[in-house]
């Protein structure tokens, strides 16, 4: 048998309740053994036949890919005796001598795992400082392995920095981390680094079929395929899901429909004819589909993966079409991609993919994922086959309507005239949308539609600019404008600031927009350094002052402030048109307004 399987040994099989999961059992115990690691396994082999061992070495990949394996293969390569108890370092550890031996089962004094998850501080790197200064007990290196080593606080890793740099040299390292980022380069600097690979799903599953048989279970190449997909790289994710696959099955045989319905996935033939019935104008057919799968416990959030990568598929096959020959696509997806491939043109797989995406969102957020879907798979549906934006704006900008508002056809072969209603109003819509002024479509173009747009009148000043922002409910804009703005200069398109205070991000920005939305006319407003006039705000303040001066200078408010001496002037509200004072005829049309008198009498 493959030296995968050297770690079962006699006493496996003799402990009957002492079960061990596949991704324990099958653990690589030797270079030979480990798959899809081509580049490390080279280095290091050459690293040990030379003796140009470092001291210290830094494994990162995802998890499940063999960072601890690999480290614990490390451990045993450098303390491996042989057999006769004389070997040196060597590529290929004998696996019986005391050193492999203590070390497979965990329990070697001079091989120390912590986990840098659980200890993180500064006292627990003190432990392995101060361990340092001993030589090894039995072996010939005292190894140091740390799982997880991002997990340490910087004081830790600053305490580990000069023993690090310069251990002595029966001392090794061996760090393992998923978050390679997260560890400081002065720790990197310091360690030879290797980048563990996500396994190729082909390795995947000629090494659970491996494992299968060792197994005695008879599994499908498709089971195995869609195993070696699920794991996504990680060997030991496909192994444990392998290893439930196992468990699953009823008999000695694991089939690709068990597999299917333990990871919740949908018939790949079924979300082919999907994708099909999306991209042919047949959104009943579509929704048929997918209640069958449905009813087959495909998950919505699985089915809209699955056809994301049906469409990823597809467009890398458009780019590259040696993809569609020999093997490299499965039957099904080489046929969709002769067929329907061909077909469908850059935009519209690319856009698929975009909303494939955005629906993925909307199923997870919505209350009902399964209506989610369905609306999902309708807005695919009719908009899978619309002409491309740029030719769309291209023919409006030539013909001024939209020739694109033909009907469609549905799966029965019969026109949609919602489909046509709907382009229709599109096309119309963007005319209305590309004119400065308001417009309406020519009614001989597109009979019985027409859009008009209803422009707000163009400001004539600053203050009637910010009032329009008063009355669109746009506060936030209205507020900065109100207090934060000084104008340099103002005229009907024309507005140039400087801005005081916190105004948001990309103010002039957004002041420009909604002034083009809301005039139809083309604003632009710019930033200046000059001081430019009071504030809105200021000027308010002021005028309602120099108002509030001229009511209390007047004859007939004096008399009255003189009379009462404890009377105040306290608020001008409203103008009065006319004030008759019989003393002083020049009082008509004075902004005197609404005064209240508070007498503390």
């Amino acid at each position: 048998m493959s030296m995968l399987f050297a770690e079962m040994t006699e006493e496996d099989t003799n402990a009957p309740t002492a079960y061990r999961v596949l991704a324990r059992k099958y653990r690589p115990t030797n270079f030979d053994e480990l798959i899809g690691q081509d580049i490390l396994v080279r280095t290091l082999t050459n690293a040990i036949e030379s003796g140009r061992l470092a001291q210290a070495y830094m494994l990162t990949g995802v998890r499940g890919v063999g960072k601890t394996t690999t480290a614990r293969i490390i451990a045993r390569s450098l303390n491996c005796i042989g057999p006769d108890g004389k070997g040196g370092p060597t590529i290929a550890p004998c696996g019986v001598c005391a050193n492999c031996e203590a070390i497979t089962q965990d329990r070697h004094v001079d091989v120390l795992e912590m986990d840098a998850a659980s200890r993180t501080g500064v006292d627990d790197i003190r432990d392995i400082i101060d361990g340092v200064r001993y030589g090894p007990v039995s072996a010939r290196y005292k190894v140091y392995i740390i799982d997880e080593v991002h997990m340490l606080s910087k004081n830790a890793f600053n305490a580990l920095l000069k023993t690090l740099e310069e251990p002595p040299p029966h001392t090794k390292f061996i760090f393992a981390t998923t978050e390679i980022r997260k560890v400081p380069v002065t720790v990197l600097s310091r360690c030879q680094r290797f980048d563990l690979r996500r396994v190729d799903a082909a390795v995947l599953q000629g090494h659970f079929k491996r494992v299968s048989q060792a197994e005695k279970m008879d599994t499908e190449d498709e089971a195995l395929a869609l195993i070696a997909r699920a794991a996504d790289g990680s060997v030991r994710d496909g192994l444990s899901l392998l290893d439930q696959a196992i468990a699953r099955a009823q008999s000695n045989t694991v089939s690709a429909e068990d597999v299917r319905t333990m990871l919740g996935l949908a018939d790949r033939a079924k979300l082919i004819a999907l994708f099909e019935s999306l991209h042919t104008g047949a959104p009943a057919k579509a929704l048929d589909i997918a209640s069958e799968l449905r009813a087959l416990g495909a998950d919505p959030l699985v089915i809209l993966h699955d056809l994301a990568d049906i469409a990823h598929t597809l467009t890398r096959a458009k780019i590259s079409p040696k993809l569609t020959e020999g093997q490299a696509l499965p039957e099904l997806e080489r046929n969709l991609a002769g067929t329907l491939g061909a077909k469908l043109g850059m935009p519209a797989l690319t856009r698929t993919w975009q909303m494939l995406l955005k629906g993925m969102s909307e199923v997870q957020q919505a209350p009902d994922s399964f209506s989610a879907l369905e609306m999902v798979l309708i807005r695919l549906s009719y908009a899978a086959d619309l002409p491309p934006p740029g030719d769309l704006i291209k023919k409006i900008q030539e013909t001024g309507v939209s020739e694109y508002a033909a009907p469609r056809q549905n799966g029965n072969g019969h026109g949609n005239g919602n489909g046509a209603h709907a382009m229709r109003s599109q096309g119309n819509l963007a005319v209305a949308a590309s004119s400065p002024q308001p417009i309406a479509v020519r009614a001989q173009a597109v009979p019985q539609v027409q859009a008009v747009v209803a422009y707000s009148p163009m400001p004539e000043n600053f203050e009637a600019l910010v009032n329009l922002f008063e009355e669109k409910k746009e506060i936030t804009l209205f507020s900065h404008l109100y207090s934060e703005v000084h104008v340099v200069n103002f005229a009907p398109g024309v507005l140039d600031i400087r801005v005081t205070g916190r105004a948001p991000q990309n103010f002039a920005g957004k002041v420009t927009q909604f002034l083009s939305e809301w005039t139809g006319k083309r604003w632009i407003v710019g930033l200046s350094n000059e001081t430019g006039a009071p504030t809105l705000s200021e000027t308010v303040k002021q005028r309602k002052a120099s108002r509030m001066q001229n009511a209390e200078s007047h004859p007939l408010v004096r008399a009255v402030l003189d009379g009462f001496p404890d009377a105040k002037l306290t608020a001008l509200r409203t103008k009065v048109k006319e004030v008759e004072v019989a003393e002083v005829s020049a009082a008509k049309d004075t902004e005197l307004a609404d005064i209240s008198f508070d007498d503390d009498e």
